[in-house]
């Protein structure tokens, strides 16, 4: 009797896997063209992109696809490379951990990369995966020679109860003495986290110096990143970013600074003190001479225009090099000859590359289109491209920097999303009642009929100043609502940025006024058209979004049917007297409500018009969110239910601003839709 090899075994197990994952997709495909029309579920079917790094050489982008499995209730993250021609697509990592921090060892000869917080590396072709250190880390980059590593990692520099009180371990209280003691969802845990370099060989880290050892974070939490931090190229600097301010001082200001450590004389020096507004993202010229980096020149303004600056070192001295450009500049990266820095920034209510000549300050706009670009990286004499649209989730792209020619390289949702039914997004520039031009979205059903009457959304962007451009969310989703039946109008309202610093800018302590004035502009022109019911008119929004909602709540005069409002502000006091960033108060507000005279802006607070309020209302608000404390939303139900106005109230427990549980996600989506339908449908 002959024996069966366990190759041949092997190899006929992975022919019946293959298989049922081709019989899988096929039955997928099936279902998805039989029912064509985006779902709440549908969201969480789609791999998230990321871009993480190009080779040298320009031929490969390195990325990752983090997939939701909704019945395990979370996500994971894994590893692809693929050409910059679109060709020789690899997953490199199928692990049950999540990978990010992506990045090539300067010799090129293997693959480094964060795995739950612990610094990995792995030959090209995915062979030969080693842990290289017990550290835990917030980030990493390797020295451009590969002689040293930098990398973040938490420090404990305060004392807890546990600390104070040793006899008493079991003790559950929270020592305060400053404000900052909770910020956007996370609780003080008593540690900054420091820079550290360290020696590297072959794969082996010596012991890390903390170049920083004081009790204060680089990156800036909770949301920077390792772009906050740089070698310069003949790895004698490292340039950091740092807000070194704590307790109240911290929650009144804005004022970070950009530090120049001296590898070989150990000298650190703020090159940023004189301004006393943001200052981050330090990038080094190729030359080693000059860093360019983003800087807002008002303190406590978390929204003024981001300028783009240049410093040189052996000056001493900064450059405004965007000073004739009236918008944002943000993710600078220099050419590999340094004669070009691009950037992303606003164009006609989208995000696209730029590029600036540093020594003429000439400004040349490369891409263009009805999309926006999230991020991108040099590839040789190109560049890759993070892609999104309101119809189309995030795709890589290669970019021509001569001619702006660009070429999608990778389509990991091409299963899923080409049998979707697409939205249609249409521009429409409407006269505000100040007599200015504004841009409104609208975003139209699938198979939109204009003979018929559709129930229509007033779309509320948060912020107040963030971007209303051609945006893809997985929470707040034009595509999606359109495809549920409901035509949504989207205003670019007074304090979006893209159209200039004063519209940008006026907003500020007039929340209830020019702003509001656009809202209504824009769903009173939407409303004389055929196809838009204006019987069945719905507001929706969040954070500031959710603000509109309540304040539209008590000065709609009739023109809405119902309301949903998530993670909005009701009380001006109450927000002052619990919220976290004070400095995003003190500038929107004018001051605090105690002030004498009280700011006017004050009397925009929605709670002081529930007298008003007459229409139903869906609340949301996460437990976590610490931005916007669940009191604003708890408030605004109380007063609701106590005008006996039809109501209801989704507490997410788990959430802070955002919602990122898959099933969480899901469940608000269904609440969502089913509350429209029933006040619109």
């Amino acid at each position: 009797m002959h024996k069966i090899s366990s190759n041949f075994l092997n190899q006929c197990y992975l022919m019946k896997y293959f298989f049922n994952i081709l019989i899988l997709c096929f039955v997928q495909h099936i279902i998805l063209a039989q029912n064509p029309l985006m779902k709440p579920e549908t969201l969480w079917k789609l791999g998230r992109v990321n871009l993480e790094t190009v080779s040298p050489d320009g031929k490969t982008a390195y990325y990752t696809i983090t997939r939701y499995d909704l019945a395990k209730n979370k996500g994971q993250s894994d590893i692809f490379s693929i050409g910059t021609d679109g060709n020789d697509l690899k997953q490199l990592t199928n692990t049950e951990d999540g990978e990010d921090n992506i990045q090539l060892r300067p010799d090129g000869q293997k693959i480094a990369f964060l795995r739950d917080g612990f610094l990995f590396e792995m030959n090209l072709d995915a062979t030969n995966t080693t842990k290289i250190s017990e550290i835990e880390m917030n980030g990493f980059d390797y020295s451009p020679d590969g002689k040293k590593i930098l990398y973040v990692a938490d420090v404990k520099y305060l004392k807890d109860t546990k600390d104070v009180y040793t006899d008493m371990p079991n003790a559950k209280i929270k020592l305060i003495d400053g404000l900052m003691y909770r910020h956007w969802k996370s609780w003080e845990d008593n540690k900054r986290s420091n820079v550290f370099v360290a020696t590297y060989e072959n794969g082996k880290i010596g012991e890390g110096k903390n170049i920083m050892n004081e009790p204060f974070d680089s990156p800036l939490q909770p949301m920077g990143g390792m772009e906050q931090i740089a070698w310069s190229k003949n790895g004698k600097y490292i340039a950091y970013t740092s807000k070194k301010l704590n307790g109240t001082a911290a929650a009144v200001s804005t004022n970070s600074d950009i530090y120049l450590y001296n590898l070989e004389n150990g000298f650190t020096k703020n090159i940023t003190e004189s301004n006393k507004g943001y200052d981050m993202n330090p990038t080094f010229a190729p030359n080693g001479r000059y860093i360019v980096y983003n800087s807002m020149q008002t303190p406590g303004y978390e929204a003024d225009r981001n300028r783009m600056m240049l410093y040189d070192i052996e000056l001493g001295a900064s450059t405004y090099l965007t000073e004739k450009h009236d918008r944002d500049a943000e993710g600078m990266t220099w050419s590999a000859d340094g004669k070009e820095i691009y950037f992303i920034s606003g164009a006609d209510g989208t995000q696209h590359i730029f590029s600036m000549n540093p020594l003429t300050k000439k400004i040349r706009q490369i891409t263009s289109g009805s999309h926006d670009y999230n991020a991108f990286k040099v590839a040789g004499k190109n560049l890759v491209g993070l892609r999104v649209s309101m119809t189309e989730p995030a795709e890589l792209f290669a970019v021509e920097t001569a001619n702006g020619v660009t070429r999608q390289i990778t389509t990991t949702n091409q299963e899923v999303w080409s049998v979707i039914k697409k939205a249609t997004v249409q521009k429409k520039m409407v006269k505000t009642t100040d007599g200015k031009e504004m841009l409104v979205w609208h975003i139209l059903p699938p198979d939109f009929d204009p003979t018929k009457k559709y129930p229509t959304l007033l779309y509320c962007q948060g912020g107040p100043q963030s971007h209303l451009s051609q945006f893809w969310s997985y929470r707040w989703n034009p595509q999606l609502m359109a495809s549920m039946g409901y035509i949504v109008v989207a205003p670019c309202r007074r304090g979006m940025p893209g159209f200039g610093q004063e519209w940008n800018a006026q907003i500020s302590q007039d929340w209830g006024g020019q702003c509001m004035k656009d809202y209504f502009s824009a769903i009173d022109d939407a409303s004389a058209l055929p196809y838009v019911n204006k019987d069945k008119l719905g507001a929706i929004g969040a954070s500031f979004g959710g603000f509109s909602v309540f304040w539209l709540a008590g000065h709609h005069e009739k023109r809405f049917k119902t309301f949903i409002a998530h993670a909005g502000i009701f009380n001006f006091e109450s927000m002052y007297g619990t919220t976290e960033e004070l400095f995003f108060e003190n500038h929107e507000k004018g001051g605090a409500y105690w002030d004498s005279p009280q700011p006017k802006s004050y009397g925009d607070s929605p709670h002081l018009s529930v007298a008003k309020w007459d229409t139903p209302i869906l609340i949301t608000h996460g437990e976590k969110d610490f931005r916007v404390p669940i009191s604003e939303g708890a408030q605004a139900f109380q007063a609701a239910q106590l005008r006996n106005i039809p109501s209801k109230f989704l507490w997410l427990p788990d959430e802070g601003h955002w919602i990122q549980n898959p099933q969480t996600s899901v469940v608000w989506q269904r609440e969502f839709f089913s509350w429209l339908d029933k006040y619109l449908k």
